[in-house]
């Protein structure tokens, strides 16, 4: 097999379901042969980071087919296919979307091309892996947070790593699942070099569902490095689920200002509810055996 789909969802707010833009992009022998993209309704709000991050609104999406038609869409195109994206994020956010409207889905085999990069050169396999700095070390040339690049981006790494690496997509799927192994002299990652989210540096806010050192140990075993504040470091911003939405008279806390600080001068910080993270977090059986 030499076929592959690859995979970005862009969306509204923290909450991974909130859908508004799709990117699907088929490679075949490594080569585009199609591709598909649409904005979508996601029937939620947009936070003005998002927007400030992707161009897109609601007033962007205004006659944008709605959840239901887009994940039909999707779904049809991933059906039986292996689908290909950067980091579990889209295809948890695929999962959570299903579940919503209460659908199966697309029964399909994922491969996170973080994961294959980390095992294809040596220099990513710690640190560098994001999309946007493994694509320009690549020379891979993309707009990012446009769902129809990304995801162009994302099958292009994975071909580059099918070439360098002389293995195939049966090969890598095998491959991308098995354990890390760091080469000597090169520094320690801090939390499990194996875990869905190794490379992260995750600071939580807001009311947790579960204590602090409880959320603490759970992201390191995820792979994740634990910081008390946010800082030009942070990747990811986990907020509890009921401070993520639009409370009235309800302030964001002095570290969800500082992320939104950051990322408006151009840093890459994820903010994700805490259940969505504890969902990716909890590794691939987490998101359901009927997706692999």
């Amino acid at each position: 097999m030499t076929r592959y789909v690859a995979v970005d969802l862009e969306t509204a707010n923290a909450d991974l379901a909130s859908i508004c833009q799709v990117g699907l992009v088929a490679f075949d022998g490594g080569i585009p042969i199609d591709e598909w993209a649409t904005l979508v309704d996601p029937e939620d709000f947009f936070d003005p980071v998002n927007i400030a991050i992707h161009g897109i609104s609601e007033e962007t999406v205004a006659n944008a087919p709605d959840r239901g038609a887009a994940f039909e869409e999707i779904a049809r195109r991933l059906e039986g296919q292996v689908a290909v994206c950067h980091t579990p994020f889209d295809r948890t956010a695929l999962l959570l979307c299903a579940e919503r409207l209460g659908r199966n889905p697309p029964t399909c085999r994922w491969l996170d091309t973080a994961r294959v990069a980390r095992r294809s050169w040596s220099q990513f396999r710690e640190r560098g892996f994001g999309l946007a700095p493994l694509a320009a070390a690549l020379g891979i040339e993309f707009r990012h947070h446009d769902a129809l690049e990304d995801a162009r981006a994302a099958g292009q790494i994975l071909s580059r790593a099918m070439r360098d690496s002389g293995l195939g997509l049966e090969e890598w799927l095998v491959r991308a699942q098995e354990p890390f192994e760091r080469l000597d002299g090169l520094p320690a990652m801090e939390g499990s070099p194996n875990g869905p989210l190794a490379g992260e540096v995750v600071v939580f806010t807001g009311r947790l569902l579960i204590p602090r050192r409880e959320a603490t140990s759970f992201a390191a075993g995820a792979g994740c490095r634990v910081d008390a504040g946010v800082t030009k470091e942070t990747t990811l911003l986990v907020v509890g689920d009921q401070d993520t939405g639009r409370l009235a008279g309800h302030d964001k806390s002095s570290k969800h200002r500082k992320a939104e600080e950051l990322i408006a001068k151009g840093q890459s910080i994820r903010i994700l509810r805490e259940s969505d993270f504890r969902r990716i977090a909890a590794g691939p059986a987490a998101l359901g055996a009927a997706a692999d």
